[in-house]
């Protein structure tokens, strides 16, 4: 026999067997489960319908007693009599117990269940507490002022969306519904959102004895090693669990924990991996995308910058004819994007929205519109005017986009931006969500010739950086007319995002060029004459040898018998993640002393 002790107090924990309330739940359950076959209540993701069923399809009658302080006190009465009356009643029996509101009407209850004189009885109510999970039941409509008819309860019951985690799906989702079925005859809300639940970076369950409690308020105002080491001082933790806390505080955070912002943990929480699925949640990638809320700032500073003094936007729709490639191609992203949150917002794909406002910010908006037009800013003719307003329509419809995830970065920004005459909203929270309505801006033929181009920047910078070359000068061949016609606006364009001397088209293959095919139809021609090839392709080699040996020492350890039994997983998994960047600037490499090869 094991002597139950606390693991607080050291207190022995005796049991003792004590009568509770219970709440039969058969009926309650079939209820709740009609719901959700029926479609009346939606669960998402939908995986965890099963989950739903099983919990209710196997459900017991549920006690509601807690022998606690704190809580609502159970309004259950045991009836006893005074002044000597006679009865044929025991105490302990069930005709001696009666329920109410207040103690006068289980008075009354008691007095017409016995047929006895209110005078001589006297009710006694049971000391034990609801069960937390029986409050929190009750919580849709009690709020409200329900068992009242309120005008509140009227207008906000039932509500239309729940969100909250799986792991409380039984404990507190299916007893709302239930209780709000039974007592108020409709469902508490249509929908249920289920998100995931947040572990360290490991994937192990925070826990205050391990030391890997991420406390939001920690990654949003920061806190220093030694901070985080004084807190569990106040913890309740042995002497060994708080040793082990601060081993594990300084494994994973040796420097502290950097300050994030709000914003940042928010949007940071809603990029991971698909539903239903555990988040790792990783201090380094809050990081991360306080360094993206820094971006967004400097871009909507850059544009305040680029806008003069009482500029007022003009209607974007009046200003389509006057666009340059660029800017049609800006807001044809822009109208993609919001087409893609908007239908992630319908489905609950939070990592599909996030991706897609980053990708918007940084890839479309700040790595290569805001470059391609910084020369077009500084000009003064009607150039610039639509320039501005394309970029102020870009980065006002950017910051809506991101109010739900960083309310007070896009606040603060909102304020600070020149409205159009149509725009009344005194804050971002009021103002309305973007549509493709509002942007019906899109051209996939555009965006797919751009990317092309792009595609071009992409391979010139590469091969500037492989070769160490600081600017060159490179020669485009297209046999398509049309996107010969579009590549040519585009090489000003090209050069500036690409920062190389010289970027023009041309008809014929040029002579002593590097070569690299960028389509079927369109093909790349660096010049090399000023350039020691020899030099170049020796350095290269040399490095491509160095990456294949480091590559064949991982695969021989690999490669051992033994090796998934001896080494620990983590060790395993760093190998893997060396193996696949290893092999990707092999094939890097070798791609690049190919093309030099041809060039000698």
């Amino acid at each position: 026999m094991v002597v139950p002790v606390c693991s607080r107090s050291s207190d022995i924990v005796e049991l003792l067997l004590k009568e509770q309330w219970f709440v039969r739940c058969d009926n309650l359950a079939t209820q709740a489960i009609a719901a959700v076959v029926s479609g009346e209540l939606s669960i998402c993701p939908k995986m965890h319908c099963k989950t739903w069923q099983h919990w209710l399809l196997n459900i017991r009658d549920w006690c509601i007693s807690r022998q606690l302080w704190w809580g609502h006190r159970i309004p259950a009465y045991q009836i006893s009599f005074r002044n000597g009356h006679l009865n044929n009643q025991k105490a302990d029996s069930e005709n001696m117990w009666v329920s109410g509101r207040c103690y006068q009407e289980a008075l009354e209850k008691a007095a017409a269940q016995l047929n006895v004189n209110e005078e001589h009885l006297e009710l006694t109510q049971d000391d034990d507490v609801l069960d937390t999970w029986f409050s929190s039941a009750l919580f849709p409509f009690a709020v409200h002022g329900w068992p009242s008819q309120t005008d509140d309860l009227d207008r906000f019951y039932p509500s239309t969306l729940l969100e909250t985690g799986h792991d409380i799906i039984f404990f507190w989702v299916a007893r709302m519904v239930m209780m709000g079925q039974k007592l108020t005859g409709r469902l508490p809300f249509k929908e249920v959102y289920l998100h995931s639940m947040v572990r360290d970076a490991h994937g192990r369950k925070m826990s205050k004895s391990l030391g890997n409690v991420i406390g939001p308020v920690d990654v949003i105002q920061g806190a220093s090693l030694e901070d985080l080491h004084a807190r569990l001082e106040g913890n309740l933790l042995d002497p060994a669990e708080k040793e082990r806390s601060r081993r594990g505080q300084a494994a994973d955070y040796p420097r502290g924990i950097p300050e994030c912002g709000t914003d940042a943990l928010r949007f940071t929480l809603c990029t991971y991996k698909a539903q239903g699925e555990d988040v790792n949640l990783d201090v380094n990638t809050v990081q991360t995308y306080r360094f993206f809320c820094n971006k967004i700032w400097n871009a909507a500073l850059f544009t305040l910058n680029a806008l003069p003094d009482n500029f007022e936007p003009s209607p974007i729709r009046e200003m389509l004819a006057d666009c340059s490639i660029m800017d049609l191609w800006i807001l044809s992203r822009l109208s993609d994007t919001i087409a893609t949150i908007n239908n992630g917002f319908q489905g609950y794909d939070f990592p599909i929205i996030t991706s897609a406002i980053h990708r918007f910010w940084v890839q479309n908006l700040c790595d290569v519109y805001l470059e391609s037009i910084k020369l077009s800013l500084r000009a003064d003719d009607h150039r610039t005017v639509v320039s501005r307003n394309v970029l102020l329509t870009c980065v006002d419809a950017g910051l809506r986009l991101i109010s739900p995830f960083m309310p007070y970065l896009s606040e603060e920004i909102f304020q600070r931006l020149p409205r159009r005459p149509e725009q009344e909203e005194p804050s971002i929270c009021v103002a309305p969500y973007p549509t493709t309505e509002e942007f019906p801006m899109f051209d996939g033929s555009l965006e797919e010739r751009v990317a092309l181009s792009l595609d071009i920047v992409n391979r010139i910078r590469s091969i500037q950086k492989e070769f160490g070359i600081p600017k060159l000068s490179g020669h485009i061949v297209c046999n398509n007319d049309d996107l010969r016609g579009v590549l040519s606006q585009l090489c000003p364009t090209m050069s500036i995002l690409s920062r190389c001397r010289k970027l023009q088209m041309t008809n014929q293959e040029p002579d002593r060029c590097l070569a690299t095919t960028v389509a079927s139809n369109c093909a790349l021609f660096v010049e090399m004459e000023d350039i020691d090839v020899s030099r170049i392709l020796e350095r290269l080699q040399a490095k491509l040898a160095k990456t294949n040996s480091s590559l064949k020492k991982i695969e021989a350890q690999r490669s051992i018998d033994s090796y998934g039994e001896k080494v620990p997983q983590n060790i395993r998994e760093k190998h893997d993640q060396q193996v696949e960047v290893l092999q990707a600037d092999s094939a890097r490499l070798s791609a690049a002393v190919a093309m030099l090869k041809t060039t000698r």
